[in-house]
């Protein structure tokens, strides 16, 4: 049974890190071609890998799928507008991106290296340091993102491009950057949270909790 109490917090809490990350995403709108400008060298990547690019308030997570592809997870309003792939296919802008972390709806992609990035700097298997776990192998981290490519549901809290990137790496969806920033242990999460990656009709997205 749910706990409506913790969802409404839950809520709250995803609604204040919204705005408190607001400058962070419009940052990213000025010169939207600005990662198509950037060049990376890519022969030190391998397949499997976790690409990690640092913001100003959060991380971009996604994994390297080798020829310059990279498999992440991105909020996208038009998801829930169009079916029209040719749409929904270009590089995701800032306004998409915020509209989608409001209604919750995303998908995990494929995109360049460069538009992933977006003309900020690369690292290469961070994580692997900062959370001191052991990576499965990377051709396996690769396969499990590929089997995951496609409409999921979106939260700041529960299911985010770092739960993505870690249950692929690891085996165990968690995100570190959203637990500094909320007060649930991983132990609280609800029923419905990290990596449930089916589908989720568009009404469920937009739903507020419910108190019966």
């Amino acid at each position: 049974m749910k706990n409506p109490m913790l969802e409404v917090v839950s809520l709250l809490l995803e609604k204040l890190l919204l705005i408190s990350n607001f400058m962070l995403f419009s940052s990213g709108a000025t010169g939207e071609d600005k990662g198509r400008n950037s060049f990376y060298e890519t022969s030190s990547f391998h397949r499997g890998d976790v690409l990690e690019v640092p913001r100003t308030h959060l991380t971009h997570y996604g994994i390297y799928l080798g020829d310059n592809r990279v498999a992440h997870m991105m909020p996208d309003i038009l998801l829930a507008l169009t079916d029209d792939m040719g749409r929904t296919q270009k590089v995701v802008s800032n306004k998409r991106l915020i509209l989608g972390v409001i209604v919750r709806v995303a998908s995990i992609r494929v995109d360049t290296v460069e538009d992933f990035a977006y003309g900020a700097n690369i690292l290469v298997n961070h994580l692997d340091e900062s959370l001191q776990k052991k990576a499965l192998l990377n051709e396996e981290v690769a396969r499990r993102a590929e089997k995951l490519l496609g409409f999921t549901p979106y939260s700041l809290l529960w299911n985010n491009c770092e739960h993505f990137v870690t249950y692929c790496r690891y085996g165990t969806p968690i995100s570190p950057q959203s637990d500094k920033k909320g007060t649930f242990p991983e132990h609280t999460l609800p029923p419905e949270s990290p990596l449930q990656i089916f589908y989720c009709p568009f009404y469920q997205w937009l739903k507020l909790p419910s108190l019966m």
